[in-house]
């Protein structure tokens, strides 16, 4: 190469190349696969069925409010269906939605090693972070919806079969049923930020195991024990600490003014939850050796 040619060469400006920019299309295809997979549709099939058999059942038999044992809003139905959709969830929530989190959670990193592709997405490649932050936004994602479709089934059933109106929160004031209706969406957001600390607890579950069914089970296990330990007079001072200790507090959200005091321990104690199991997830997951 003459003297020429190589000054030539060396007077080629280089071309740097941008780094790519971040993509969503690996959350795209975790939600998506979240919300295709059939278990999962199930299980929000199950969800929307109960505010269905609360509206019918209390159409029929019409209960009068004679201060029986029942969910807080359940006499309430007859004079307003709104309360369809807040006595639903108040249902659900013990049992029923916890479950449902337990599985979606407990699947997330168990379930891909079980299948063998764990491997295969942490070649394409994905960071260990970015994989488990994703997990949990799947999570996140079915939390929200879990607790939104039973609110907006009850809310349409409450509305189909029963009243609308004025509703009167727990403070004894009436607000207007659009008034009611934004209650009603905070209760549904506090209840899903309560299922985050739920989904957290599942996620570093899973990192433990390659069996997506042991995570699930364990994770929904923890769910009732912990509302077990929690009735145990004797153990009143643990019970602040314990993540499902605060689930029931959205009632405050439905006074006037709304008492933000037990709400917001509630989400303190959901946060500190998430940030511990997460670290915990998080360190499991960046120092495992995944084979399959």
């Amino acid at each position: 190469m003459s003297a020429a040619e190589m000054t030539a060469v060396q007077t080629v400006p280089t071309v740097r190349r941008r780094p790519p920019a971040v993509s969503s299309r690996f959350l795209r295809s975790e939600l998506g696969m979240v919300f295709r997979r059939r278990r999962n549709l199930a299980l929000l099939a199950v969800l929307a069925g109960i505010p269905i058999v609360i509206a019918i059942a209390i159409k029929v038999t019409a209960p009068p409010n004679d201060g029986r044992d029942g969910p807080p809003f359940l006499f309430s139905i007859t004079g307003n269906g709104i309360f369809v959709a807040l006595t639903a969830l108040t249902v659900v929530l013990p049992l029923f939605l916890p479950l449902a989190v337990a599985v979606v959670s407990g699947e997330s990193v168990a379930g891909e090693a079980s299948l063998g592709t764990l491997r295969y997405l942490l070649v394409v490649p994905v960071s260990r972070t970015r994989l488990l932050a994703v997990k949990y936004a799947g999570a996140l994602a079915y939390c929200l919806a879990a607790a939104f479709v039973v609110g907006a089934v009850g809310t349409l059933m409450g509305a189909l079969l029963f009243p609308i109106g004025p509703v009167t929160l727990l403070s004894g004031t009436q607000v207007s049923y659009g008034a009611g209706l934004a209650r009603l969406i905070l209760v549904a957001l506090y209840i899903a930020a309560m299922m985050a600390g739920l989904a957290a607890i599942g996620l570093f579950v899973s990192t433990l195991t390659e069996s997506a069914i042991a995570a699930m089970a364990t994770t929904a296990v923890l769910a009732v024990l912990s509302q077990v330990l929690n009735q145990v007079p004797q153990l009143d001072w643990l019970a602040p600490w314990l993540f499902s200790h605060y689930w029931l507090n959205y009632g405050d959200l439905l006074r006037d003014p709304v008492a933000t005091g037990g709400v917001t321990k509630g989400l303190l104690v959901t946060a500190a939850y998430v940030l511990v199991f997460g670290a915990l997830a998080w360190s499991r997951m960046t120092t495992k050796d995944v084979s399959s």
